[in-house]
């Protein structure tokens, strides 16, 4: 039993290392040309689009939706933190290979280095999807006034921002813009989490961290400029995502066959689908299916994934951890933003 060799929830730190390892040496020199070689983008008035990609079937079928809606009001800038992205495949976006180091520094880097030249720089997960050209005129619209200097598409929900009296949700760092003008060069910010975040939960976590850019967020709150959330119905019209679709990248480089990643799911206790872990891994493996099959109707072929079981087996072992989903967790939400995300490409 795979159990018996590794403990279910130990798996994704040891991928992550791995992964990070394998892919260093693709893109370590790459890596190393890409902070000697100062090349910032030229000045512009577009937004720039940023994203850091692993997975790369998933960043070829975010690119394909940005070039639909966005076409060429947005300049589009992806870190290859895979070094397997082909870059033919994302036609008009500037690829460049990128060691996976860690979310905030890969951001910083950006931000100060590739982007300096630019007033709007968009950061957005490559598994959260444009399905409406609506975004840009949020932005351009919420970006008329100066003392903007955020907004966001998808805040996080956990846990609230109180300052003075008032209470405020955290932007996140999943699709939110940023005026640079203020954050780098007036306030000098980083998008480095930090520790003692001590403020009031909407939900039972203990966490005390501040995770990517929430201490800035929480500095240009204190200042009093405007960090905008977009409302809840106007932000969902516009954008769709999947959550941690970079979970099944890992798992599936660090598995050795199909056989072994089924194994992860159906060698433990059912009383572990009651937990986080092994649900939000499955959640990404069905998520990574439903882009699979998106992305071989955009491209013709699908993308070679040797250690991906059957869809049809990962949707038995979903049916099996039903009974014991705890929270409101379900696997019915991968399929309905799946629907929705074709209607957005294909309709």
């Amino acid at each position: 039993m795979y159990k018996a060799m590794h403990s279910y929830s130990k798996i994704l730190p040891k991928a992550q290392k791995r992964f990070s390892l394998r892919s260093g040496f693709r893109n370590a020199l790459a890596t190393i040309h890409y902070f000697s070689l100062e090349r910032p983008l030229p000045p512009s008035e577009k937004i720039t689009l940023f994203t850091c990609n692993i997975f790369p079937p998933n960043v070829i079928v975010w690119h394909h939706l940005v070039r639909k809606y966005f076409g060429d009001q947005v300049d589009t800038f992806i870190f290859d933190c895979s070094g397997n992205l082909d870059p033919t495949l994302v036609p008009d976006a500037r690829v460049h290979k990128y060691i996976n180091a860690m979310h905030p520094t890969k951001i910083d880097s950006f931000l100060k280095r590739s982007a300096r030249n630019r007033k709007i720089v968009w950061i957005c997960d490559d598994d959260v999807f444009p399905i409406s050209e609506k975004s840009v005129e949020i932005l351009q619209r919420e970006f008329a006034d100066p003392n903007t200097a955020s907004v966001s598409l998808r805040p996080r929900t956990w846990w609230h921002f109180e300052i003075g009296g008032k209470d405020y949700e955290p932007s996140g760092s999943y699709c939110i813009a940023l005026n640079r003008e203020i954050f780098i060069g007036k306030e000098h910010l980083s998008a480095q989490p930090a520790n003692n975040n001590m403020h009031p939960k909407n939900m039972n976590k203990s966490s005390t961290r501040y995770d990517t850019l929430d201490k800035a967020n929480e500095i240009l709150l204190q200042k009093g400029y405007k960090c905008v959330i977009v409302p809840k119905e106007e932000r969902d019209a516009c954008m769709c995502g999947f959550d941690g679709t970079s979970i099944a990248a890992l798992l599936l480089s660090y598995f050795k066959s199909p056989e072994e990643t089924l194994s992860y799911f159906q060698d433990v206790d059912d009383r572990a689908w009651q937990g986080n872990t092994l649900p939000r891994n499955l959640n990404a493996l069905l998520a990574a299916w439903e882009l699979q099959d998106i992305y071989t109707r955009i491209i013709g072929t699908p993308y070679t994934l040797p250690t991906m079981p059957p869809k049809e087996e990962l949707q038995a072992i979903a049916e099996h951890a039903k009974p014991f989903l705890t929270d409101g967790r379900n696997f019915d939400e991968v399929y309905e933003r799946s629907e929705k995300l074709q209607k957005a490409i294909f309709n």
